[in-house]
């Protein structure tokens, strides 16, 4: 009995070494943000009526996600991450066909990069969020319209995505094997056709240099339809921060024969986009900033975002030009380290092949309060 008590407790140490060292070598970790305001939106609809609504968040879309690294030694790690967007309103699922509708991937990192595998944000999305868009992707469709539809979509299925930091520089690269599994049929995205190896694919790439208050880069992306139709994007960025102010500046350009951007901007109704591609549609978009750390917790934000089109589809099927611009403020308070409270007001205005872009009149305004707590 002595023997066995004393073997139990040897396996019981033995055991707790082991669960001790594996802890020590990989982490798992559960984060994520909720984010809810109540918004006031003019004309929104097509007989101009105002709307007071509860709404996801302005600035990041509420989501929650795993996220793990493992130490495989010499250097390498492996690493994953699933994360979902939500909404906080209602209880449901950013994509209500997806598990998880952000990002679902697995892969190795070393000091020579990270190589991952599966559905990832593109390079231009990790750097708009993280360092070149002012209002970091803004998630009101009233102030995220020019990167969500000239980055034609700034996530994708299937994808091999490369990053790697080398001193001041960052390089990215970025393939897929078809952008969009939902998508299907000749005018779609799900791409991995047999005998049609381009059909439905996209890549990108992008190099940026930061050094001290300086962070500039650029880059390009393509992504083709099923039938080999070609939506191409090309950007230039730059950030500066100087004491407690970031002042931001971007520029794209898209060419679309897809029909993907007429497709993510109308809020009228249009043609069959499948019967309008090859249009050359051809957007010019800059884009510009400024933040500044008023007082203790306080965060203020303006933006500006602009579109000069060409070849633009109008309700009635016939191609024009246009112009839109939305001017965005935005005020942050931080109660703690992980809850803010904040405020927003923005204004859209368009003309000429643009106005299909709104519902009602040519112009909108929204208001709104929101909370969000990061966790």
């Amino acid at each position: 009995m002595k023997h066995s008590r004393i073997a139990a407790t040897i396996g019981g140490i033995t055991v707790a070494l082991v669960y001790q060292y594996a802890s020590a070598q990989s982490s798992v970790t559960l984060g994520g943000m909720t984010d809810i305001s109540i918004r006031y939106l003019t004309n929104d609809d097509a007989e101009n009526n105002g709307r007071l609504f509860m709404t996801n968040g302005a600035v990041i879309n509420s989501h929650f996600g795993l996220r793990g690294t493992e130490d495989l030694g010499s250097g390498m790690k492996a690493v994953f991450e699933f994360e979902n967007n939500f909404n906080p309103q209602n209880g449901s699922l950013g994509d209500s066909s997806r598990l998880f509708d952000s990002e679902a991937y697995v892969g190795l990192a070393s000091q020579y990069g990270t190589l991952t595998f599966g559905r990832q944000n593109t390079p231009l999305f990790d750097k708009l969020i993280s360092t070149y868009d002012p209002l970091t992707y803004a998630n009101y469709p009233e102030n995220s319209w020019l990167p969500y539809a000239l980055g034609a979509s700034l996530a994708a299925d299937n994808a091999i995505k490369y990053a790697g930091e080398f001193r001041d520089v960052y390089v990215g690269a970025f393939y897929s094997f078809g952008s969009n599994y939902e998508s299907t049929g000749a005018g779609g995205f799900s791409g991995q056709i047999p005998g049609h190896l381009g059909a439905g694919t996209m890549y990108a790439l992008l190099a940026s240099y930061a050094h001290g208050p300086l962070n500039v880069g650029g880059g390009m992306q393509q992504v083709s339809d099923n039938s080999n139709n070609k939506q191409t994007l090309f950007h230039a960025n730059l950030a500066y921060t100087y004491g407690d102010t970031k002042i931001y500046a971007g520029y794209m350009r898209s060419r679309d024969n897809t029909g993907i951007v007429d497709a993510s901007l109308a809020e009228q109704p249009i043609p069959d986009i499948s019967q309008l591609k090859n249009t050359d549609r051809t957007d010019d978009g800059p884009f510009a900033g400024v933040s500044w750390k008023a007082i203790g917790p306080l965060l203020l934000t303006g933006a500006f975002y602009y579109d000069h089109m060409r070849n633009a589809t109008t309700t009635v099927g016939a191609l024009a030009s246009g112009n839109r611009y939305t001017v965005v403020a935005l005020a942050e308070y931080s109660l703690s380290k992980r809850t803010e409270v904040y405020g927003t007001v923005d204004f859209n205005k368009v003309s000429g092949g643009a106005e299909v872009e709104l519902p009602g009149r040519s112009n909108q305004t929204g208001i709104a309060l929101g909370l969000r707590n990061f966790f």
